[in-house]
């Protein structure tokens, strides 16, 4: 429910699904997702993490891996 003289009033935002790796951390990994969705993606608003994960072998995690929700107003 949008409220007159809200932040979104009269605006209209869309959602775009962004996944990334790193082999450093897991705040590494959203910083990378921000960091590209940025380079395409005006008027980001917010990002949603939604899903954590890490790709593993012989014991040892090689890459942290996020998948997030970039929030955007749409022009």
């Amino acid at each position: 429910m949008v409220r007159e003289g809200s932040y979104m009033a009269g605006r209209v935002a869309r959602v775009s699904e962004v996944i990334a790796g790193s082999p450093k951390s897991f705040d590494d990994a959203v910083n990378i997702a921000f960091d590209r969705a940025n380079k395409t993606l005006r008027n980001i608003t917010g990002m949603k993490i939604v899903e954590m994960s890490v790709n593993c072998d012989a014991g040892k995690i090689l890459e942290y891996r996020v998948r997030a929700e970039v929030i955007f107003i749409l022009e």
